[in-house]
C-alpha cells in the first residue's frame, strides 16, 4: 500500500489522472454536440478505434495530440505544474484499491456515456 503523499510521485498516477480527465472532456463533448466516437473520429481525422482508446484510458498521449483532441472538443490544453507538496496528505493516510480517495474517483464521469 502506498501513502498518498507518496502515490502523487508516481508517473502513473498522473498519467491516469490525465487520461480520465481526457475521457471526461470528450465524454462532456460528445453528449453536449449529441455526437457519437465516430463523428469525432472524423472530425479529428483518425480512426474510430483511436477514439476507443482514448475512451477506454488506453492511449499514451502525445503532447502533439493532447493539443489536437483538446482542440477538437474547443478546450484551451493549459498545463500547470504544481509543487507536489500541494498534494500531500497526512503521513499516516493510505490509499488501496478499496478506499475510496481522490484517486480512485478521479475516473468516474459526472454522467455515464454509452457507447453509440
Amino acid at each position: 500500500m502506498l501513502k498518498y503523499n507518496e502515490l502523487v510521485q508516481t508517473p502513473e498516477y498522473w498519467l491516469e489522472t490525465i487520461q480520465n480527465e481526457i475521457f471526461r472532456q470528450v465524454t462532456a463533448y460528445l453528449k453536449a454536440n449529441n455526437l457519437t466516437q465516430t463523428q469525432l473520429a472524423k472530425q479529428l481525422g483518425v480512426s474510430k478505434g483511436y477514439i476507443s482508446q482514448i475512451m477506454e484510458g488506453e492511449f499514451n498521449y502525445t503532447l502533439k495530440k493532447l493539443i489536437e483532441i483538446s482542440l477538437a472538443i474547443g478546450k484551451a490544453p493549459i498545463i500547470e505544474f504544481k509543487p507536489l507538496a500541494g498534494f500531500t496528505q497526512a503521513e499516516n493516510d493510505l490509499v488501496t484499491s478499496g478506499q475510496n480517495s481522490t484517486f480512485n474517483n478521479v475516473a468516474e464521469p459526472i454522467e455515464t456515456y454509452h457507447k453509440l
